[in-house]
């Protein structure tokens, strides 16, 4: 089965072919950190028109690359959430169109899903049961996958500020430039991570919840008294700082959670999934506590694209749970564990 993914939750417009789960064709994505870098951030409208000029020519590009047309295709998996809802709502628009003038099927993925999915693609040796940390820019879940037909079991959550939302509005204080995060990553290896003794949110609480507000606060406030006191500001060392505080509650918490539910394997997936500390510092604690971990080798398959809404499509699609028509989208921040997925002890 031959399945085109299409996501456009936020600012990526992507699309991708990927044949029977595993194999894939195609993975285009076409960024638009040029349009919203200037305001520090997504504007959705932008967005919105963005993909409407882009999408077309990606789906395009991606049948191209994979050497196949419409003709091939057995089925459409599009993400429908969560995300800006002027987003989805191109992706899916066009997905729609397709699925009903070609007489094929149609399913809405989950976005969360999809980059829990991301290591079942480069990883055959990843078998539940196991923990993951899907860490992005609107979501930081603790997840503990029991089996592939897709049961899950939402540890815990953020209760604020995404990570990904606290490194872009760090760079932003600090007029760093966006998107936040990989900018702090190679700014942060000049960086003193012990300069500034930042707080780590939650870290001690008996929850697998996070929360980075609190940290996004302290950084802003250690920078005006600074600035108060007629202080200069290394910068290096602020964001190795706030990279560490954050890593070290990130990793603490996976490790907990994987203790917790007495697995021997760690994923980490989503778009800080890409960033370096976070990746060496738990690899060390998982090699230390004897887990084995998995996350993409490639920063594509960590950011947002349509591989991994293909690939998870692929086995929506399979077991017959095709999506109508009439399928909208859902915009609000649904996590594993929550409505649109088998959750542990459902049918």
């Amino acid at each position: 089965m031959i399945v085109l993914g299409i996501e456009t939750s936020c600012d990526e417009t992507a699309a991708a072919v990927v044949e029977d789960g595993k194999l894939v064709l195609s993975n285009v994505v076409a960024s638009q950190v040029d349009v919203h870098s200037i305001y520090g951030g997504v504007v959705p409208e932008l967005a919105s028109r963005k993909h409407i000029q882009n999408i077309v020519p990606v789906m395009t590009q991606a049948l191209n690359d994979a050497g196949i047309n419409l003709d091939d295709v057995d089925g459409i998996a599009v993400t429908q959430g969560p995300g800006l809802v002027g987003s989805l709502l191109i992706g899916i628009s066009v997905a729609k169109a397709i699925a009903y003038t070609r007489d094929i099927p149609i399913v809405g993925v989950n976005h969360l899903e999809g980059h829990i999915y991301a290591n079942y693609l480069e990883y055959d040796e990843l078998d539940p049961p196991f923990v993951i940390l899907v860490v992005s820019g609107g979501h930081t879940d603790l997840v503990y996958v029991g089996s592939r037909d897709r049961h899950y079991e939402k540890l815990g959550q953020t209760l604020d500020d995404a990570a990904g939302e606290a490194f872009d509005k760090v760079a932003k204080l600090l007029e760093l430039g966006y998107p936040g995060g990989p900018v702090i990553d190679r700014m942060a290896k000049d960086g003193n991570p012990e300069a500034v003794d930042f707080p780590r949110p939650v870290l001690h609480d008996h929850s697998l919840n996070f929360s980075f507000s609190g940290l996004k606060t302290a950084v802003l406030n250690y920078v005006t008294k600074e600035l108060e006191q007629g202080n200069s500001i290394n910068k290096a060392d602020v964001v190795a700082s706030f990279q560490a505080a954050v890593v070290d509650v990130l990793v603490e918490k996976t490790i907990r959670a994987a203790e917790m539910k007495s697995v021997n394997t760690v994923a980490l997936g989503g778009g800080v999934a890409a960033n370096s500390m976070l990746r060496e510092q738990l690899a060390e604690r998982c090699k230390k506590e004897g887990y084995k971990l998995f996350y993409p080798s490639k920063i594509i398959m960590c950011t947002d694209n349509a591989a991994m809404i293909a690939g998870i499509g692929y086995f929506i699609l399979k077991d017959g749970e095709n999506s109508e028509l009439s399928l909208s989208t859902d915009a609000f921040k649904r996590s594993v564990g929550e409505h649109g997925y088998k959750v542990k002890g459902s049918k």
